[in-house]
């Protein structure tokens, strides 16, 4: 055993130990508690102590800097630890938007003074951010947005409107793409970090087919924001909200269904369609369709495996491909699980279905938006065709 197999195998050893003491076996396999209220926390001393312990650590955020509250550890590290968690059923209780796109894009484009401010507050779990990126006219074409900020002196003045703005109900602050300059269109957009309890701020809360209140309006009138909240020099918004982009479509890529149905879909099917004589699924185009669905996700898997191994060396197109590929597989799975459960597979409330009908109707409905946000289907493939594949507008 080499020096760093024996390093490895060492920090595996106090991984498991440590994660012996601290994880609240009560919480064990309940991961998806966090996932289906995002982005605020589930409630309880259990919970409260898992987060705190974490946040302590630093490794509810593995790879970020020690010095910013995160745990400083490598990939292989970060690794090791997801692995041990899986095997005790625990999970990492820091999540949303903080964590998985705002926190890596302050850490190469913020002040020192803004990242020891509003790093190691994302690292402990303490604080929830949203993003204010799309307007009513700024969807797909994000750089036509028309939120406004006025260079007063000592503070800009914002005002405008953003829609689809997640987890902005819960949300103490927001960072947030604005226009400080007309002359030009994406090099007129700069980076703001808003405060959410600034006067001036309202939040109207959007309810959702699924019935869920996971995004809201949010409009700024009049909205006093401190200098020192610029990120990135002025007018250089559009090339970090590129950066923090890639980082949301490599969190949405590599996305697992976290609610409702989470066995295999060839388990659930022989529960619901029944098998043949020779334990077979008892429908043969299904069986056919549901092998497809799983191939494709190994791939996906695997894929998502390389491209973050390729990240280290810096940021990645590729994220566009993940994007796509995991809406497809997350989207074709909710399809076949409502086929294969039937008419219970439509179950919106009472007590003829169980929890996990109910719940796998709702996320079914849910994702069909990952096609959409994050930049939809078919602005991805226009950065694969153009940044990947090398053709040009007219092709």
């Amino acid at each position: 055993m080499n020096i760093q197999d024996s390093q490895l195998s060492a920090f595996r050893a106090e991984a498991r130990e440590w994660l012996e003491r601290n994880f609240p076996k009560s919480l064990a396999g309940r991961g998806d508690a966090y996932f289906d209220i995002s982005p605020r926390y589930p409630e309880g001393d259990d919970w409260a102590a898992w987060r705190k312990a974490m946040g302590d650590k630093g490794w509810g955020t593995p790879t970020w800097p020690a010095e910013y509250g995160g745990g400083g550890l490598t990939r292989q590290e970060a690794a090791i630890l997801r692995d041990e968690m899986e095997k005790i059923g625990a999970f990492t209780p820091m999540i949303g938007i903080a964590q998985s796109m705002f926190g890596p894009t302050l850490l190469e484009y913020g002040t020192e003074a803004q990242k020891q401010r509003h790093i190691p507050p994302v690292c402990r779990g303490e604080i929830v951010w949203c993003q204010g990126y799309s307007e009513p006219g700024a969807g797909s074409d994000l750089a036509s947005l028309k939120t406004k900020a006025e260079d007063k002196g000592d503070h800009y003045l914002v005002n405008g409107q953003k829609i689809w703005t997640s987890g902005s109900m819960h949300a103490q602050w927001c960072f947030c793409l604005v226009r400080t300059s007309n002359d030009h269109k994406h090099e007129g957009i700069s980076f703001l970090l808003i405060d959410m309890a600034t006067p001036g701020v309202e939040v109207r809360p959007i309810t959702l087919i699924s019935g869920k209140q996971t995004f809201a309006e949010v409009f700024f009138t009049d909205v006093k924001v401190p200098k020192e909240n610029l990120v990135g020099g002025l007018r250089e918004g559009w090339t970090i909200a590129k950066r923090l982009m890639q980082f949301e479509r490599e969190g949405i890529g590599a996305r697992k269904m976290t609610v409702g149905e989470l066995r295999p879909l060839d388990v659930v099917a022989r529960e619901y369609v029944g098998t043949d004589e020779r334990g077979r699924l008892d429908d043969p185009d299904l069986r056919a369709r549901i092998v497809r669905h799983q191939m494709w996700e190994r791939a996906h898997r695997l894929t998502v495996e390389r491209v973050a191994e390729e990240a280290k060396t810096g940021p990645s197109e590729a994220t566009s491909v993940l994007k796509n590929a995991g809406s497809i597989a997350l989207q074709t799975r909710g399809e076949l699980l409502m086929e294969i459960m039937g008419h219970r597979g439509i179950g919106w409330e009472g007590e003829d279905y169980t929890q996990t009908e109910r719940d796998s109707a709702r996320q079914m409905l849910q994702n069909k938006a990952h096609s959409i946000y994050g930049g939809t289907y078919e602005i991805q493939a226009n950065i694969i065709s153009k940044r990947i594949l090398g053709m040009r507008d007219h092709q």
